[in-house]
């Protein structure tokens, strides 16, 4: 196994390094108390968007798009990490234009959309110009079953309508969200349950899209991502509008879902990443008890736990990406439902030690408790850790179904060597 990255990733890491140092981490702190303090929530944060402009001129834009017309022509081991790296930003990602979940509404655009689809919508999105959002997930299901979903979209002529409940709609309450990718059930009697449901495109605002409200992630209204709340009522959309045909919604969201759980587990490996940083400089300017903080042996043990965790991480989404790149998302289905499961609670674990190591700034600074708000976030979003354990365990399970315990040793019975039995009284 060869664990290096080529030279062409090294040299996109090195540029992207440089951005993020030069650009991006001098003007955090300006980027966070304007979406924080402007008036007007959901407004685009104009030093963020001089930033991108930076990025578009520097040639380091929609980096994550392997399709080379219009992006770099990575595979998932090469963009991985350079997700590692903008991660390590709430606003890196968006910086490159290279933010969830834009990412996988372009690959759906990219893969599944129409010429018309793509002109109207998906060039605009790789320049950078609108956002989208994603609307599966619904208040009154356990949407962790995707089958669940009530959302009706019937068709009516040349049109469909569309009418339902969603929540958790990433980036709709942005003022440049023009396009909503919505899935819905457009034939609730199919006996395939995962022929049931479609995704269609609905442009936004819409009439009869109501955006609720913005949802609260530990009492804030994360800004500047914002998560909507959002009922449709009568929405009629084109029949145009309908992607890849229906029935097909399933198909499209393991297309769209493969790939971006890849992007949110690098990025989680480059929160981890800064927050060990972080937390050794913070141990290292400390004083407790006569002695550097970082001194001291519990500390020392996470330390060491942390750099343990983060590396078994990145090995396990870097096989990950590679098995996707070379035998696809169905073979890679294991790796890919660990690595969901693996990033975000190490991210969580060593950003929960690093706001310990701050003390009572650990629980102020706006790095560390976004950061663990998010990471926090991700351990439901694209499907919970129960789901993904679950549907591990059951191909575990598949897989020893065809092993021999004469070949293996994995027998079931019990063994105990001859002479070596406990002696039995009687009671």
């Amino acid at each position: 196994m060869e664990f290096r990255y080529s030279a062409k990733t090294e040299a996109l890491r090195a540029r992207a390094a440089d951005f993020m140092a030069e650009y991006v981490y001098p003007n955090e702190q300006a980027l966070f108390h304007t979406a924080h303090t402007q008036a007007e929530r959901w407004t685009p944060l104009e030093l963020l968007g001089e930033i991108k402009q930076k990025a578009k001129v520097a040639k380091l834009w929609n980096l994550f798009l392997p399709e080379s017309e219009h992006g770099a022509g990575l595979t998932n081991v090469e963009y991985a990490p350079l997700a590692e790296i903008m991660g390590r930003s709430p606003f890196g990602p968006e910086a490159f234009n290279c933010s969830a979940p834009d990412t996988g509404n372009m690959e759906v655009l990219t893969r599944y959309g129409t010429a018309e689809h793509k002109e109207r919508w998906l060039n605009p999105l790789l320049a950078g110009e609108i956002r989208s959002a994603f609307a599966m997930t619904e208040p009154r299901v356990a949407s962790s079953d995707a089958t669940n979903i009530e959302t009706e979209i019937k068709r009516n002529g040349d049109h469909y309508v569309v009418n339902g409940h969603k929540w958790w709609a990433s980036g709709a309450p942005d003022q440049r969200c023009h396009i909503l990718i919505v899935m819905g059930k457009s034939d609730p009697g199919n006996p395939n349950p995962h022929k049931q449901q479609s995704m269609i495109l609905v442009l936004f605002p819409h009439p009869g899209v109501i955006l609720k409200c913005a949802l609260p992630v530990f009492g804030s209204d994360d800004v500047p991502r914002g998560h909507a709340e959002m009922i449709f009522e009568n929405v009629r959309v084109p029949a145009a509008n309908i992607l890849l045909g229906e029935g097909r919604g399933f198909e499209i969201a393991q297309g769209r879902l493969g790939p971006g759980r890849i992007h949110h587990c690098m990025r989680s490996i480059g929160v981890a990443e800064r927050a060990l940083e972080r937390m050794i400089h913070r141990l290292e300017s400390r004083t407790a008890f006569g002695k550097s903080v970082a001194e001291q042996s519990v500390w020392r043990e996470r330390i060491a736990e942390s750099r343990i965790m983060i590396d078994q991480a990145r090995l396990l989404t870097l096989k990950a990406a590679h098995m996707m790149d070379t035998v696809g998302n169905k073979e890679a289905r294991a790796e890919i439902a660990m690595i969901k499961v693996v990033a975000p609670n190490v991210a969580c674990k060593i950003v929960d030690w690093t706001i310990q190591a701050f003390g009572g700034g650990g629980v102020a600074d706006t790095w560390l408790f976004t950061s663990y708000a998010h990471q926090r976030t991700l351990r439901l979003a694209d499907g919970p850790d129960e789901v993904h354990r679950d549907q591990l365990a059951r191909l575990e399970q598949r897989r020893h179904h065809h092993t021999d315990p004469a070949r293996t040793g994995g027998y079931a019975s019990v063994m105990i060597a001859d002479g070596l039995a406990a002696p039995r009284f009687p009671l």
